[in-house]
């Protein structure tokens, strides 16, 4: 090889090596944890961002040997750090009105332990106190920038949201937002990259509304609870009032059971979401084997009633992460997430019953199309019925543990006012059936 080439390809080799080895430098990390304060404060809003350093990619921070910051020269990349990977990406709205970007008004280096971002008094002192001592040994890896933003606003009253749009920070983005009010009110969220905007202090309209399309996509997105209105609701398709009946009484037993879990007292241990969802898989898979054998419709409301109860559990456990968002109306979204649930079982039956009623008079005689339906339906809860039956069977519970759950978490006094209230509704169904029979007899 002619010695110009070598030399060529030597260097070449060495640019890709160097390349390679800062992309390594800066890969992106696993698992980011973000910290954000807004407070309003007259007419200003102050952002109090934390993040570690090693997120912020493509910045040169420079170093001392071997690998620690090197805080006395570091001023310039914090500050473009803060700008580049924060300021651009965070947005923040004034009512409906999007703020101006916000003006950078200190950023500091911090060490890993500090806990200054508990309370946002302390980090605000902190991140105005003086930067590090020069000669702090802090890996540049390990050390986290600290930033203070302010954007101007019209009003500290005003409604205020955020969207912070940071999931390029790292593969998996938690983000610990801490809302300071006016008044001194704190609200606390955690909220990962897709939560969108977020109401800091929403009204009760805010809130509903997030809660209706929460309710209607998740019931569009549940197949589990599609195929049990499915099978609830075929064999009596024809029939409106019993469907009315039997559609009430699913809507009324979840929304006991949502709420009942919203406020505490569904049991707080790890085997109870795996057993509820293993019940709910049984109800699938009951409710397809009763439409083979024999569908009932004057005990098909009492059913659904009961399994209603199941489902409102694993209805609850989709609101886990986002009744944070309900702001002060709680029990606003938690109707509001019934409202939309209600509407996307309505849209499934209007587009259902239509399609059902024409496959059955062309294609298959009704009685055989349900058949074929349930057992499709029932092979398929089957097998969601044993995978989630493994899952719960790894918690080994005993009936000690069983009844100690369900005591503790008050649930079983909720549970006996469902049983007092319908055997009281029994026994007076069955006293004015008596009554109107011997009225019919005289």
């Amino acid at each position: 090889m002619p010695r110009a080439r070598r030399y060529a390809f030597i260097g070449g080799l060495a640019i890709a090596v160097l390349g390679l080895s800062a992309a390594w430098a800066h890969e992106i990390p696993t698992d980011v944890a973000i910290q954000i304060i807004v407070k309003p404060s007259g007419n200003d809003l102050e952002l109090l961002v934390r993040v570690p350093l090693e997120a912020m990619q493509d910045i040169e921070f420079p170093t001392i040997d071997p690998g620690y910051l090197d805080i006395e020269r570091a001023d310039r990349a914090l500050s473009d750090a803060a700008m580049l990977w924060l300021a651009n990406d965070i947005e923040i709205y004034e009512d409906d009105r999007r703020l101006d970007r916000p003006r950078l008004v200190a950023a500091r280096a911090s060490i890993p332990s500090d806990r200054s971002f508990a309370a946002y008094q302390s980090a605000l002192a902190h991140i105005q106190s003086p930067r590090l001592p020069a000669g702090t040994q802090l890996p540049w890896r390990q050390a986290l920038l600290d930033v203070l933003f302010t954007a101007p606003i019209q009003s500290e009253r005003s409604a205020f949201s955020i969207r912070p749009a940071l999931e390029r920070l790292g593969l998996r983005v938690v983000m610990v937002v801490r809302y300071v009010a006016p008044g001194g009110a704190e609200r606390i969220f955690e909220i990962d990259g897709g939560a969108g905007r977020v109401e800091l202090d929403p009204r009760w309209h805010q809130a509903a509304l997030r809660f209706v399309a929460q309710g209607f996509s998740h019931i569009l997105d549940g197949i589990d609870h599609l195929l049990f209105l499915l099978c609830l609701v075929v064999p009596f398709r024809r029939d409106f009032r019993a469907l009315v009946l039997i559609v009430t009484a699913f809507t009324v037993a979840h929304s006991i059971t949502l709420i009942a879990s919203a406020y505490g007292l569904a049991p707080d241990v790890l085997w109870f979401a795996p057993l509820v969802e293993t019940l709910i898989a049984a109800s699938i898979f009951y409710m397809a084997i009763e439409n083979v054998v024999a569908a009932n419709v004057h005990t098909r409301w009492a059913i659904a009633f009961g399994f209603g109860l199941v489902h409102g559990f694993g209805f609850s456990f989709a609101l886990r992460n986002t009744l944070q968002f309900a702001g002060d109306h709680v029990l606003m979204s938690l109707m509001s997430f019934n409202i939309g649930v209600e509407l996307g079982q309505l849209l499934v039956l209007v587009l259902l019953v239509p399609l059902l009623n024409v496959v059955f008079r062309y294609a298959v005689e009704e009685r055989v199309g349900i058949i074929i339906l349930s057992v499709i339906v029932a092979h398929t809860a089957w097998h969601w019925m044993a995978d989630r039956f493994a899952v719960l069977r790894e918690f080994r519970i005993g009936w000690s543990d069983f009844y100690a759950a369900f005591a503790g978490s008050g649930l079983r006094w909720l549970a006996l006012g469902l049983v007092i209230a319908v055997l009281t509704w029994l026994v007076i169904r069955q006293l004015r059936g008596r009554a109107a029979a011997k009225r019919d007899n005289q």
